[in-house]
């Protein structure tokens, strides 16, 4: 059951992942704000979803403390501030219609600490003024005004952000597939599941896909425990994951293309390259960064083209020691741990199609084509590339995926499509108390 799942151990501790993930801040080409119109379509398309979700959140009695929504995840670009904006707005009409007055609102905005809060903040509208006029005359004159007040929380949702029953709605889109850590069998040379040779599970191993199974089951059930514990009595929440559409954990689906075919053929392009050509990047400069898996997957290249031997060309803590802390599930695996915790209630539990993540204005520029790619991957992934790796590789890298997803511009547009697993819980409340006390 999910609720028993042992974690594995580390190769990197959680608190350093926690440290290093975040999407690509500031406002350049290949930032999250830039790159995040893909994010925004999706999460419009399930907008209906959403509002049958809150329609079902029963209205606090009484004007004793604020309405509080969360979003979980946030990022750092406007996508969060208009999904927050359409949720304080649904329920204050919601009291509006039911002819009662509303309270006020209070919106915290949860990410990682290395999240671009800075970016977030200054796109934040001003504060609505209450004075003199009820809360539904100020949301009509509210413009471009928030009727909420914010804060920022930096934390991981996978531990305890809020104080107990505080939360009445929680919100999280596109942030559950990421991993609080790569399992250390990932990375062992020893274990069946090392990832040698790639930087993702896509096409990987039984047992490395496995591996990654287990460490999301274990996050999704760290994930339910802590938020029974935060979300008010009667409280909800609507929640947006990636979803494979393969039984097979090792097919990642869109996921896989992103990270498992191109990006990872991208890696492969710069290994040759920097092996016939010194003057791009050289063997030593290579062998010196740290993490370095283009010089541990080089090493078996050289052994094949040079008839070198294998030993002695890479330090062997730092082969294939990147991977990209993604994972998709199918929606069994994510209905089986929602079920085995047991704190929430499923109201709905469905799969959305939410089509490309690549958002062009001519489709048929290939040019154009392998600048989204190379952008929308690195708005997400590009802060971890650069960890490991410096800017000067990360940048080549991209290059690199670049040029070849405008090679393929025309297979992308018609075969990358994203699947999300939509989820409705709801918290259960006696459930949760039998579990704590019994």
């Amino acid at each position: 059951m999910a609720t028993t799942l042992q974690r594995e151990s580390l190769a990197v501790a959680p608190v350093k992942l926690e440290r290093l993930l975040s999407m690509k801040g500031g406002n350049g080409e290949a930032s999250y704000v830039k790159n995040s119109q893909a994010q925004a379509r999706h999460a419009r398309s399930m907008l209906h979803l959403l509002e049958a979700t809150l329609d079902a959140v029963p209205l606090p009695e009484g004007d004793e403390h604020a309405f509080t929504v969360a979003d979980l995840g946030c990022f750092c670009g406007n996508n969060t501030l208009f999904m927050v904006d359409v949720i304080v707005r649904h329920i204050a009409k919601r009291y509006e219609l039911s002819g009662r007055e509303a309270p006020e609102f209070q919106a915290f905005f949860s990410d990682l600490p290395s999240n671009d809060f800075n970016v977030l903040f200054q796109l934040l509208p001003p504060l609505t003024s209450f004075d003199g006029g009820s809360l539904e005359q100020c949301l009509a004159a509210a413009g471009g005004s928030r009727p909420y007040y914010a804060a920022g929380v930096p934390g991981s949702f996978y531990r305890r952000l809020f104080p107990e029953r505080s939360v009445d709605f929680f919100y999280s889109a596109f942030s559950l597939h990421w991993l609080s850590q790569v399992p250390e069998s990932m990375t062992d040379r020893r274990s069946p599941a090392y990832n040698k040779g790639r930087v993702f599970i896509h096409g990987a191993t039984e047992a490395a896909a496995r591996a990654y199974g287990r460490q999301f089951q274990a996050d999704l059930a760290s994930f339910l425990l802590c938020r029974a514990r935060e979300v008010c009595r009667g409280g909800s929440m609507f929640l947006v994951c990636l979803r494979r559409t393969s039984a097979n954990p090792a097919d990642q689906g869109g996921a896989g293309v992103l990270f498992g075919t191109h990006f990872q053929d991208a890696c492969e392009d710069l290994i040759q390259e920097v092996i016939t050509n010194s003057k791009t990047v050289s063997v030593t400069e290579l062998l010196s960064l740290p993490f370095s898996f283009y010089a541990c997957v080089t090493s078996c290249w050289l052994v094949a083209v040079m008839g070198r031997r294998e030993q002695g060309l890479v330090d062997a803590e730092k082969r294939d020691g990147f991977n990209i802390p993604v994972y998709a599930p199918s929606l069994q695996e994510f209905r089986e741990v929602v079920e085995a915790d047991g704190s929430f209630a499923i109201n709905t539990l469905q799969v959305v199609r939410g089509g490309s993540p690549l958002v062009v204005s001519r489709p048929d520029d290939v040019e154009e084509v392998g600048r989204a790619m190379a952008n929308s991957c690195r708005s997400v992934c590009g802060v971890l590339v650069e960890a490991h790796l410096g800017e000067e590789v990360g940048d080549a890298l991209f290059a690199r995926l670049e040029r070849r997803a405008a090679r393929w511009a025309g297979e992308l547009m018609e075969q990358l499509q994203l699947f999300h697993i939509v989820a409705s819980l709801y918290f259960r409340e006696a459930k949760w108390f039998t579990n704590t006390f019994s």
